[in-house]
């Protein structure tokens, strides 16, 4: 890997450590602000110089969210660098645990999912030289305390790296507003503490998100969650006419509910783009009249019409009507990822790089996106639950058919192969 250069900023998260007065005065790292600041590889290669100097055949942790998060986002992109660095890194998959050698000093590496609250289980009786949060804002607090516990050796430090989310986030405010009396470097990163950024570049990042997600990713602020949801979404410019195309596949979202409104969204992708092409939208409340899975299905269908569906994706809660669509044998139906915040940010995100279109044929969706809005909170990231039957069946489809981590080709496929 090449570095042109390291920022002020970077150069410190690399080297603080080797200072003997900040050794001395920190017992722990804390790196926040903007996306592609460079802070987390920074930390890495920091991390394990740190831990390779000053301790030989001892045992650390690498924590995320999840593991696959953890090997994706800090593992893949560090291992390359270290190698050329002159470090020897060997990693058992099996036992998620990273072994780095550098001449005669070996030491182990630990990865570890802080998840939920149920996570803390997981790394409890392991004696530790220190630990590395990757992305540590979007991990329960039980679990970091008791992390932080095991690191009994002495000389053992902390590390953390986050981006920014609400002003009452526990890490915020017992971190980062703490860091003084936690006895924590507080390194703020934003766009610019990363040379290798072009100006381009730059646009480019700050052009992919808006409203609270643009200042918390690309300004680096803790702000609150206010206003539209999708504010880009709020005028009629926003939507598009159904192309008069050949699209190359299909596939349809669904939010289901029996008193609440049930919505349903077929979607086509051309050229990379995929396009909410028309829609199903019931609403008993208004209509009087409830209706069973076997008339929804038959909506469905209709919905569908001849076109080879190749997944469907339903709400992860209605199982019934899951299982009635898989009885009929016709469509492919994947329970929905049902991760609210993180759904609305990828939304967001494929939203403003359209490659996500809304046709102005979706009356519903065109409504749901000017009404849907922000909790008025500072403590969590909470959208109101209302006018979001749509805006869920629309996120259904971004998080779980359009998922960033992984291939569309490779997902069909293995949707197919596994329903």
């Amino acid at each position: 890997m090449y570095f042109k250069s390291f920022s002020k900023k970077q150069m410190a998260a690399l080297s603080w450590w080797l200072d003997p007065e900040l050794f001395k005065r920190y017992d722990a790292l804390i790196c926040d602000g903007a996306i592609r600041s460079g802070k987390t590889l920074c930390m890495g290669i920091s991390f394990v110089a740190w831990a390779m100097r000053h301790f030989r055949f001892s045992t650390f942790a690498i924590c995320g969210k999840t593991l696959g998060s953890i090997k994706r986002n800090f593992i893949d992109p560090l291992l390359p660098t270290l190698n050329e660095l002159g470090f020897a890194c060997r990693f058992k998959i099996s036992e998620n645990l990273l072994i780095i050698n550098f001449g005669n000093t070996e030491n182990k590496f630990y990865l570890f999912s802080g998840k939920d609250e149920a996570s803390a289980a997981f790394i409890q009786g392991i004696t530790l030289s220190g630990i590395l949060f990757d992305e540590v804002a979007l991990m329960p607090q039980s679990f970091v305390e008791q992390a932080l516990a095991r690191c009994s050796i002495v000389g053992s430090k902390f590390w953390f790296n986050c981006n920014p989310e609400y002003p009452q986030h526990w890490f915020y405010q017992e971190w980062i507003k703490q860091a003084a009396r936690r006895n924590a470097l507080y390194l703020h990163f934003t766009l610019d503490d990363n040379p290798s950024l072009t100006d381009e570049i730059k646009r480019r990042y700050a052009g992919l998100y808006s409203g609270t997600f643009y200042e918390r990713f690309i300004k680096g602020r803790w702000v609150a969650t206010q206003g539209n949801v999708y504010p880009e979404m709020c005028t009629p410019e926003a939507f598009v006419r159904v192309p008069d195309v050949n699209f190359e596949k299909y596939a349809v979202s669904c939010d289901y509910g029996t008193v609440n409104p049930t919505s349903m969204g077929l979607w086509g992708r051309f050229n990379g783009v995929w396009y909410r092409l028309k829609e199903y939208y019931y609403d008993s409340r208004k209509v009087g009249t409830s209706k069973t899975d076997e008339e929804h299905y038959a909506s469905l269908c209709d919905l569908a019409g001849d076109l080879n569906i190749e997944a469907i994706t339903v709400d992860p809660s209605a199982a019934s009507f899951i299982t009635l669509i898989r009885r009929y044998g016709r469509f492919k139906v994947i329970p929905a990822k049902n991760n609210v915040v993180n759904g609305i940010r990828k939304v967001s995100t494929v939203l403003k790089n359209q490659t996500l279109r809304i046709c102005d044929t979706c009356r519903s969706s065109m409504r749901e996106f000017s009404l849907y809005r922000w909790e008025d909170s500072q403590s969590k990231d909470v959208p109101v639950k209302e006018n979001d039957h749509a805006m869920d069946d629309i996120r259904y489809f971004v998080s779980t058919l359009m998922d960033d981590g992984c291939d569309e080709d490779d997902f069909f496929a293995f949707a197919c192969k596994r329903y």
